[in-house]
């Protein structure tokens, strides 16, 4: 799985983008970023109050609810990016 990171988000991880294996229990995003939340500290900042971010799998915007599979591409973004 390709995860991108943008804004406030990358600041916090210090990373634009990565890819990692996703794991065998994790099936939504909102399972994802719990997942990454306990990841570490920069993860777990950024990812600490899922009501501050929104999220977007293969470049359409869903729910925490959505979703998520092994070949995906999932971004992490706050409500408003600047521009």
């Amino acid at each position: 799985m390709t995860l991108l990171y943008f804004a406030w988000v990358r600041q916090k991880i210090g990373r634009s983008e990565e890819i990692v294996e996703l794991p065998k229990d994790v099936a939504t995003v909102g399972a994802l970023v719990a997942w990454l939340a306990a990841r570490g500290a920069g993860y777990a900042e950024a990812f600490a109050d899922p009501k501050r971010l929104r999220a977007a799998v293969n470049q359409d915007h869903v729910g925490f609810d959505a979703a998520v599979s092994a070949n995906d591409e999932v971004a992490f973004f706050p409500p408003v990016t600047g521009g």
